[in-house]
């Protein structure tokens, strides 16, 4: 099982529309939404490129917004990860 964890931007929210376009892709088992972050749990991967888009709302308006971080782990073995950062398009 492989698992993305994305880390919201300050003050953003998953949309409900993003999370039914995740739910509908037959890669994504399972998603979880926290607080502040996004677990989204795929059985598995293989060579192909997998592409997924998160449509997020900022619910309130804050300034001198700092990247937030995405991680990509194996859950049996967490220890193979990868690790990116992304910012608001506005920003």
């Amino acid at each position: 099982m492989v698992i993305i964890e994305v880390s919201l931007l300050s003050a953003f929210i998953m949309t409900s529309r993003s999370r039914m376009l995740l739910e509908n892709r037959t890669i994504v088992k399972k998603i979880e939404v926290k607080v502040n972050v996004v677990y989204i749990y795929l059985e598995k991967l293989n060579d192909e490129s997998q592409t997924f888009i998160l449509q997020l709302e900022q619910v309130i308006q804050v300034k001198n917004l700092k990247p937030a971080s995405i991680k990509i782990y194996d859950y049996y073995q967490p220890e193979e990860r990868a690790l990116a950062e992304y910012s608001a398009v506005c920003s």
